[in-house]
């Protein structure tokens, strides 16, 4: 699934070839699993609307678009496999196309998503918001409140996206080795100065896959059908029993809470 490295080199993406251009017609797929708000609602909210910015808000991402009377937005989770590219109208439509948008400019934005577990939704009153705390923007007090008194794993307290919104399971992975915690200590048991270097790695681990344009390990591309180059850098996820790029020691896999989590049982306590 992509996270919030992935959505946001999509949008950042988006942003710099579509912001102020003008949705001139709307196609929609006959599959109603994307489709979270009525198909009808979409198109009308869509056409002839000014797409105003594309920004990315916990792992959605969302359009502002100027209509004539009010300000609406479009709002595109891309599930596990969905993905939003700009093409040339000639380009051919690949299988599980679920929405083509024509834009005045003579490109088209085109929503694919082979498993349909993405979702396309409208805001008439343009005031969408996603839950939990953005981990770019959260201040340190603030980070280790959400996970004060917490019985749960810290690395399923870091996918509670009504917590934190944003990060998923291969930044959670790499974050807690960079702060040296084991994915399955209870949050309550982690200390303060723990914490503190979480909140370190955290914000390191997002920004410098930002820069690379997050981690292509499956069928992930961004805006212009490129890879990322972050899973170059992973130093557990995905390495189980590969040695620990510190120690030596084989990196080991568990699952928690039906997630596979992987660590380092030397670097991490």
């Amino acid at each position: 699934m992509p996270e919030l490295p992935e959505v946001e080199t999509i949008a950042r993406g988006l942003a710099k070839r579509i912001t102020g251009d003008v949705i001139d017609s709307v196609w929609l797929g006959q599959k109603k699993e994307p489709l979270k708000s009525p198909a009808t609602d979409i198109v009308a909210t869509l056409e002839q609307s000014r797409i105003a910015a594309v920004r990315r808000m916990g792992k959605h991402i969302v359009f502002d678009l100027d209509r004539r009377k009010y300000r609406a937005q479009w709002i595109v989770h891309l599930g596990m496999t969905g993905h939003l590219q700009v093409c040339d109208p000639q380009a051919e439509v690949a299988k599980h196309t679920h929405a083509i948008l024509k834009l005045k400019s003579g490109h088209e934005l085109r929503f694919v998503d082979p498993r349909r577990f993405g979702r396309l939704s409208v805001s008439t009153n343009g005031t969408f918001a996603a839950a939990g705390i953005e981990p770019l923007e959260v201040d340190p007090d603030s980070f280790v409140a959400l996970f004060r008194g917490r019985k749960t794993p810290i690395k399923s307290a870091l996918l509670n996206q009504k917590l934190l919104r944003g990060v998923g399971n291969i930044y959670a992975d790499e974050s807690l080795f960079r702060a040296g915690i084991r994915p399955r200590r209870r949050a309550a048991s982690i200390t303060q100065e723990q914490l503190a270097k979480l909140h370190t790695a955290v914000r390191q681990v997002l920004k410098e896959a930002i820069k690379l344009g997050g981690s292509s390990i499956s069928d992930y591309v961004d805006s212009d059908g490129e890879e990322g180059f972050f899973q170059l850098r992973h130093r557990v996820y995905g390495r189980e029993s590969e040695p620990c790029l510190v120690c030596k020691t084989p990196i080991k896999r568990i699952v928690i809470a039906g997630r596979s989590s992987h660590y380092c049982p030397r670097c991490q306590k």
